[in-house]
């Protein structure tokens, strides 16, 4: 009887010259969804003039293109302060919740939203979202988009714990920037004032003047003006600003109420006594508007950051021509600005001298500004 011999297994294929197919890569591990309450405390300005209401409001929830945020820190910003007194030329819209300095973490995102994870930390501006389509939008400038909503005032802003941001506009805070508390004035104040900065085209080595240094935008206008490399002149009232912005780097301080001739103070602070080539108006006044034109010196810029209500700018046509004065209006910021202003502080330039206080204490605040008595910036614990 014939043997058969057991199977063998089969060779293994001939190594292909084809590459394998890559394994496609796995969706990101996110942070589940926290625990979202249905309502949530916020200050509601339901009367032109005020004082906001403390009170219990609704939780939003965020549309396919937004993010919602929990706001833990939110700056007080002088505008919030004219918006709440409806003393600028734009509609009033009653009832709403202001803020616009809204720093904190995401905590839901909408099904659209692919960029920003739950539990990064971001920053919520005063330029809520914009089309991305317009040709302003195209060419970096959103906050001039006809479609923008702006925060605290189109859409609630960050006097509350919970706030939405469309995501595109979200400021995307640094790792090493761990005091929120710090990082939210930048978010308007910061960014307006390092924009504004750009604007003047300002040259390492020059001199800048910044109007209202000891205010909340002046006193970070210092810094970034510093940081620049400007040699700044700091125009304010007061020993406790004049301390505050040597302290900040301003090399001079001109004292605007026991000065005589102010035009002439600044002009002999600049480096070659001819003016500032540079001047950051942050005033909350309209008369340093005209002194600007006086002191800046010829071939210079003046550019505008401050909105005092029913201020004009009242310029000689015959000197701003001869001396080639440049006038000039900055809003807020773009995106890109925002990112490079938060690198700044990422860096240690910037030293955001903030007071915090509760988000009960909104009014205190607003007080305070209305008596001039702020120095820094105010900002909002959410919590408290």
């Amino acid at each position: 009887m014939t043997s058969t011999p057991a199977e063998q297994p089969l060779p293994p294929p001939p190594p292909s010259d084809m590459p394998s197919e890559p394994e496609l890569p796995s969706e990101p591990d996110l942070p589940s969804e926290p625990d979202i309450p249905s309502e949530q405390w916020a200050q509601v300005t339901e009367t032109k003039g005020g004082p906001p209401v403390y009170k219990r409001v609704p939780v939003p929830r965020p549309e396919a293109n937004q993010v919602l945020v929990h706001v833990l820190f939110s700056g007080v910003c002088h505008s919030d302060y004219h918006l709440l007194h409806d003393d600028w030329p734009i509609p009033s819209r009653l009832p709403f919740i202001g803020g616009h300095e809204g720093a904190g973490v995401v905590v839901a995102r909408g099904s659209l939203v692919k960029s920003v994870p739950v539990g990064a930390r971001v920053g919520i501006k005063w330029i809520n979202s914009s089309c991305l389509d317009c040709s302003f939008c195209q060419l970096g400038d959103e906050q001039l988009c006809p479609s923008v909503q702006l925060s605290g005032y189109s859409i609630g802003g960050s006097f509350q714990q919970y706030a939405l941001a469309d995501a595109a506009h979200v400021a995307r805070i640094p790792d090493e920037c761990h005091d929120l508390a710090a990082v939210a004035p930048l978010l308007c104040a910061g960014l307006t004032v390092y924009r504004g900065l750009k604007e003047t085209g300002a040259r390492p080595g020059q001199s800048v003047a910044v109007v209202g240094a000891g205010g909340g935008l002046g006193s970070l206008a210092v810094q970034y003006a510093r940081a620049m490399g400007l040699h700044v002149v700091a125009i304010d009232a007061g020993e406790e600003k004049r301390r505050a912005c040597e302290q900040l780097g301003a090399v001079a301080f001109v004292d605007f109420r026991e000065e005589e001739d102010v035009v002439a103070a600044v002009k002999a602070a600049s480096t070659d006594g001819h003016g500032p080539s540079a001047v950051l108006l942050a005033a909350v006044s309209g008369e340093p508007f005209l002194q600007a034109t006086q002191y800046v010196r010829p071939h210079g810029t003046i550019v505008c950051v401050g909105l005092p209500p029913d201020a004009t700018i009242n310029a000689p046509v015959f000197q701003t021509v001869l001396r080639m004065i440049t006038i000039r209006g900055s809003y807020v910021g773009n995106r890109a600005d925002v990112a490079e202003a938060l690198d700044f502080f990422r860096r240690g330039l910037i030293k955001a001298p903030v007071t915090v206080v509760g988000l009960t204490e909104l009014q205190d605040v607003f007080q305070r500004m209305h008596d001039g008595k702020i120095v820094g910036r105010y900002v909002l614990d959410t919590s408290k």
